[in-house]
């Protein structure tokens, strides 16, 4: 039977009453079939009765009327009407159970159960029927409430993930969600583990929908013709209401959702959010686990050469953030393909910087972007960024805006490339001013690789050591005591100077442009800092310790 008789009870349910645990019943054959399910209750008799079944049926028979001669084919005949069960009572027309129809059962499956004594049929029909028009009404108040829950969160326009979630309590089971090129959009109801069937490459054949994990029911989500993707549930109990029908309701509630966002960026955008916070936050409990949620998002990983970076826009755009976010993502989606992949998500408040997008990449192995790079302004992939921001910025946007692209070191694995995206994150996305070469090298583009900052990238991967921490704390505790201050003489901004003049520590006047200061107070400024932290800041090891410390602390 199929899940969509999931209301009726189950053959093993029969079993249990207790009139037709009178008779004494033996199951003689089809222990397997024993969760089909019963669609109702029937008596039959003679050789017409398999033109009275329509199939799920609980036929009860005493084998009144059956012919001696052509009983095989008379059998082969009932049974391929698809009963749930054969109940024969034997005693009145039959003292032992007919070889002819416990073959036909063994052969088809049907569960075959004798009784060995006489009993009312009609008080087993009456409680066969009674059990199934229960088990349909609880369906029914069971499809009601799972309807009246999506329509509220469809009313309440609840994020895609939200939804999900509460498509998994459901069933008690876990639920994803793909979209047309079967990348996993949101899943909820266990670990990452659940994914590992979405991250193999074979399974992302173009045409054809992917393997349906055993157990599993999936339904698509699409409305007016257009399908934008596929719900599945992995294995789990039954539901009252048909884990298909549940399934099907969220697929229509999605399916409302995504019809309300035209541009369909949100079910694009909640993938690479979910699989950024999973990947900073450490919701990972192996490399194993990191690459099945790296790869189920459209990111290969076995194989493969990894990378992450960042990109920001620098200066004014001219127009919307909106816009500018934008272009930076389809430009670099294009640099990036056809060979690549590359999942991206804005950066969250308080990791790199305003209009900063994450991004991971992977790539072929002998991918000629990953070839040996002598400058920043040689990097091929900077130069196919370019080229793609030329043919898509508009005609308005000011000269001096600059997209700055922060590349990280080559990764080994899932793991490293997420501590390689955590510390380019942090050790800062934009130059102060785009280097010179940067314009006439690439156009709009500027390059920053994390090799020619090797003391932010490895201080970076050093700052959540408590040492470290306490090394910071104890040097700069003065100026931040000093910052938090208030009244005459408190600026606020003595971190911020040191940040600074560290930069330039041989150029005093440029770092006062840079603080946008003016000589005199920059040095009033410098003064007051030397005075607080009893340091000699034209000292190269005073020098080299304060900007370990600023890196530590996140505010160089």
């Amino acid at each position: 039977m199929s899940e969509s008789a999931e209301p009726y009870p189950s053959v093993r349910d029969v079993l249990g009453i207790a009139e037709l645990a009178a008779g004494a019943p033996e199951l003689v054959t089809g222990e397997t079939g024993l969760d089909r399910r019963v669609r109702w209750a029937h008596v039959v008799a003679g050789s017409e009765a398999p033109a009275l079944l329509d199939g799920g049926e609980l036929v009860l028979t005493t084998g009144a009327g059956w012919p001696a001669a052509g009983l095989s084919a008379l059998m082969r005949t009932l049974v391929d009407t698809g009963p749930a069960a054969i109940v024969f009572e034997l005693g009145t027309h039959f003292d032992e159970t007919p070889p002819e129809l416990a073959a036909a059962c063994v052969t088809s499956g049907v569960p075959l159960i004798v009784l060995h004594r006489v009993v009312r049929f009609v008080q087993i029909t009456q409680r066969v029927h009674q059990r199934v028009l229960a088990a349909q009404n609880e369906a029914l108040e069971a499809r009601a409430e799972v309807h009246a829950m999506l329509t509220e969160l469809g009313l309440n326009r609840s994020p895609v993930d939200y939804v999900v979630d509460r498509i998994a309590a459901t069933l008690g089971a876990p639920v994803v969600l793909e979209d047309a090129g079967h990348r996993v959009v949101a899943w909820s109801g266990g670990d990452a583990r659940v994914l590992e069937h979405w991250a193999g490459s074979a399974r992302r054949a173009p045409g054809r929908d992917p393997e349906l994990p055993q157990g599993a029911t999936r339904v698509p989500v699409e409305a007016q013709g257009t399908r934008w993707g596929l719900l599945t549930a992995l294995a789990g109990p039954p539901h009252p209401a048909g884990r298909e029908t549940v399934l099907e309701l969220g697929a229509f509630a999605l399916a409302l959702a995504r019809l309300a966002d035209a541009d369909g960026d949100t079910w694009l955008d909640l993938g690479s959010k979910r699989l950024f916070n999973a990947a900073l936050s450490g919701r990972f409990t192996g490399e194993r686990e990191l690459a099945s949620q790296l790869a189920a998002a459209g990111l290969p990983v076995a194989g493969r050469a990894l990378m992450s970076a960042t990109l920001t826009g620098v200066g004014d755009f001219g127009a919307h953030e909106s816009l500018e976010a934008a272009i930076l993502q389809t430009a670099l989606r294009r640099a990036v393909a056809p060979e690549g992949s590359v999942v991206l998500a804005p950066a969250e408040q308080g990791v790199g910087a305003p209009r900063t997008l994450l991004a991971l990449m992977s790539f072929p192995r002998e991918d000629p972007r990953l070839g040996e790079i002598l400058t920043a302004q040689q990097h091929p992939l900077a130069t196919r960024l370019s080229r793609e921001l030329a043919m898509m910025l508009p005609e308005t946007t000011p000269t001096g805006w600059r997209a700055h692209l922060s590349i990280g070191v080559a990764a080994a694995g899932p793991r490293a490339l997420i501590a390689s995206l955590e510390r380019i994150a942090q050790a800062g996305t934009s130059p102060a001013a785009p280097p010179a070469l940067a314009p006439a090298a690439h156009p709009r583009v500027t390059v920053q690789l994390a090799e020619e900052r090797p003391l932010a990238y490895l201080i970076r991967g050093l700052a959540g050591a408590p040492e470290v921490q306490e090394f910071a704390e104890g040097l700069l505790a003065p100026l931040f005591a000093h910052d938090r201050g208030s009244g005459p003489g408190h600026t606020g901004d003595l971190t911020l100077v040191l940040a600074a003049y560290l930069k330039h520590p041989t150029n005093r006047s440029l770092a006062a442009q840079r603080a946008r200061l003016s000589r005199s107070v920059f040095y009033q400024r410098i003064a007051l800092i030397e005075e607080l932290t009893g340091a000699d800041l034209a000292d190269g090891e005073t020098i080299a310790a304060l900007t370990v410390a600023l890196l530590a602390r996140g505010e160089f």
